[in-house]
């Protein structure tokens, strides 16, 4: 995998939706490991634009990525009695509280108008998160020559993946920041990185990417040691100044807080830095909306409560690692994680 892509290091910058650029992504790539960009949340002219944008950039290999998730079957009254959790806290930013929840984001498998953007745009690598893509969207990646990188969390998902025509496997660990890759929302069994790499790598010969809580050189050797092809990381790129992040969400990762995953951000599990979500939204609420109605709610709460001047709302997705963050320019970073990577001590 690692010489398909001429790759000099065996190093993924994660695909982390509102954070990549294709400043980063061509960096990451530049220094001779894979950028990536997270489609999952842009519209199919954005994302044809920030693909255009990291070519211009690098010739080198990069990975975009997209989301097969489920259409959100939540129903009004479900949607409303999430509201009506949520009414308190739209109220003490002078805020109205919603009337309805909307679907912000679209799967892959029911978005034409993106396929055609992946197949006209021929992007090296492919990944995908929340499940498998469509036989036909797989089988026109691989006629161009790309491959097709699927986010696995159990094996039982491994081999759904591999049954579909994934070309490697991207092993999440529980300790991963951001949205768990789990094919069904409600079903996580949780597999720790070590157990569910070690596992995947004895069943299959294609390869197997390792993610979650990794954040030097020293833990990329030690999933290397186990069977892994490459290593992807999420958490260490966010502080680049190459990234996309808010000044606030930098802010909180140089505090190295305490992370926890919750449903009640964006409907699926996700872990980020523990805030109002984790410590006083979810006890005790409703049952949460699918996904991305959820996420919809979350998304105007944040935006009202920013505008005064109060952040604590912010997603802040991170991994278990993010005590580790550094920063440094992302180019530096993968120059700094393989130099860890070789170093005897």
């Amino acid at each position: 995998m690692v010489d398909q892509l001429s790759l000099r290091h065996p190093i993924v910058q994660a695909p982390m939706a509102g954070v990549t650029t294709p400043a980063l992504a061509a960096a990451v790539s530049e220094a001779g490991a894979l950028g990536s960009l997270g489609l999952g949340a842009s519209s199919p002219e954005k994302a044809r634009e920030e693909i255009e944008g990291v070519r211009a950039l690098t010739d080198r290999a990069f990975n975009v990525n997209f989301f097969c998730h489920a259409s959100p079957a939540s129903g009004a009254k479900t949607r409303r009695a999430w509201l009506a959790h949520l009414a308190p806290y739209f109220q003490a930013q002078g805020a109205a509280v919603p009337d309805d929840l909307a679907n912000i984001y679209q799967p892959i498998n029911d978005n034409p108008a993106m396929q055609v953007v992946i197949l006209e745009t021929r992007p090296p690598v492919v990944s995908f998160h929340f499940g498998v893509p469509s036989a036909a969207l797989v089988d026109g990646i691989h006629d161009y020559g790309g491959q097709v990188w699927i986010c696995v969390t159990t094996p039982g998902e491994a081999a759904q993946a591999v049954d579909g025509g994934a070309d490697a496997l991207i092993a999440q660990g529980v300790e991963a920041g951001g949205h768990r890759g789990n094919f069904e929302a409600e079903n996580d069994a949780e597999f720790g990185l070590v157990a569910l790499l070690r596992i995947l790598e004895s069943t299959y010969s294609l390869p197997i990417i390792a993610a979650g809580g990794l954040m030097d050189g020293v833990a990329i050797r030690g999933v290397l040691s186990l069977g892994a092809a490459a290593a992807q990381l999420g958490t260490a790129f966010v502080a680049c100044p190459e990234s996309a992040a808010a000044p606030a969400y930098r802010d909180a990762l140089r505090m190295g807080q305490a992370t926890e995953i919750t449903q009640a951000i964006s409907g699926r599990p996700a872990r980020g830095l523990i805030g109002p979500f984790q410590s006083d939204i979810a006890p005790g609420a409703p049952w949460v909306p699918d996904y991305p109605l959820a996420y919809d709610a979350a998304k105007q709460l944040h935006a009202a409560a920013k505008a005064n001047g109060d952040h604590r709302y912010a997603p802040n997705w991170a991994g278990q690692g993010v005590a580790l963050s550094r920063e440094l320019a992302a180019g530096d970073l993968v120059l700094a994680l393989v130099d860890e990577m070789i170093s005897p001590s």
